[in-house]
């Protein structure tokens, strides 16, 4: 039998949701339920936790934001629309408590603005004026009373939106499971680093990355961009926004994959570092037990600790970074100078292509 996976509704179709029931507790009385319009022309029903007139012309209501089976940390999270009616005929959105603030440039919303992006403003636009009477605005003020504890579960922090959550979406629509509301997730930090100015720009699959870049390297953090599993999906955007220098930088057990041609990384999609490393040992002078002893390796810190043991640490990850920079290169058609830097888990370097060599002043990136 078929197993359907349940649908969600985005931060901003919740908000825009609780807006418009806001006004309609105001205008007449509480509902449970309201439907609004989305970009895709789609019409939801949303539940209404809650809803209610506060005085004359003002109320409140909570919609729970649902997102469906996706994996989200907003999943369950209360938004709050609080509105208060105007005889301007215009629709004015506001950040509260709990929605994050924008500091740094790149994103779609202007430095020192509440982070509600331009289409759940849109939406919420659209879903009050379908409850509005002629000739009547609103001042809308959405807020997300556990938002500055949940945004610490996101990237907003590293992505200059701080204290709160982000209110975002382009459809409404929150598809289950989906690895692509992933990797769009990751993209904003090339555009925050191009906004910043950097010309070199440092790609990290993750932590371990991130905090070796910083530690061995001084790089500054928006000049750090982690492309979590998305390797591939993450070179090709920073073609398409123009990015002209890439330091790749990571640990062996996700860089090695690349010199294979394994562009999402997660160990489901394809997993060959052994191989690598055992092929490269072999390139380089490995004996058969050596090579045998690499290929049953856990690891590959046990399997960079066997080649240590042989004399063969330094040129073999010197012949897999080089064999990384040439896969990646063709993956960017040369249009980013790509440099290729694979350390351990603490931060050694164990080998680096001709580029990371011969450019070391990015050593020095402060």
């Amino acid at each position: 039998m078929a197993r359907f996976l349940k649908y969600g509704i985005t931060t901003g179709a919740t908000a825009a949701a609780a807006a418009k029931a806001a006004v309609i507790a105001a205008l007449t009385e509480p509902v449970d339920r309201v439907v609004i319009p989305t970009p895709i022309g789609l019409r939801f029903e949303v539940p209404v936790k809650s809803s209610k007139k506060l005085a004359e012309d003002t109320a409140e209501a909570v919609v729970v934001k649902d997102a469906g089976q996706d994996i989200d940390a907003t999943d369950k999270m209360e938004i709050t629309a609080t509105i208060k009616l105007t005889n301007d005929g215009k629709v004015t959105i506001k950040s509260g408590k709990g929605i994050g603030k924008v500091t740094k440039p790149g994103l779609q919303v202007p430095i020192g603005e509440g982070a509600i992006n331009p289409v759940p403003r849109s939406m919420i636009t659209e879903a009050v004026k379908e409850a509005l009477p002629a000739g009547r605005g609103v001042e809308v003020t959405i807020s997300a009373p556990e938002g500055e504890i949940i945004a610490k579960k996101t990237m907003n922090a590293k992505l200059g939106i701080l204290n709160g959550v982000s209110i975002l979406g382009t459809t409404g629509v929150v598809k289950p499971l989906s690895l692509e509301a992933c990797r769009r997730s990751l993209v904003p930090q090339i555009d925050v680093a191009l906004a910043r100015g950097y010309k070199r720009i440092f790609f990290v699959p993750g932590n371990i990355g991130e905090r070796i870049a910083k530690q061995q390297f001084n790089a500054p953090e928006d000049a750090i961009v982690q492309t979590g599993d998305f390797v591939g999906y993450m070179l090709d955007k920073a073609v398409e926004k123009g990015v002209k220098e890439i330091i790749l930088l990571g640990h062996s057990g996700k860089l090695v994959k690349l010199a294979a041609n394994i562009f999402n990384t997660h160990h489901k999609v394809g997993d060959a570092r052994n191989e690598v490393i055992a092929s490269y040992a072999g390139a380089v002078g490995a004996d058969t037990k050596t090579i045998n002893a690499v290929l049953a390796a856990n690891t590959s810190d046990e399997a960079s600790e066997i080649l240590k043991n042989a004399g063969l640490l330094e040129p073999a990850y010197e012949r897999i970074a080089k064999r990384v920079n040439q896969r990646v290169s063709d993956r960017v058609e040369n249009k980013i100078k790509i440099s290729v830097v694979i350390v351990s888990m603490d931060g050694k370097v164990l080998g680096m292509d001709e580029n990371a060599r011969c450019n070391k002043p990015w050593l020095k990136l402060t």
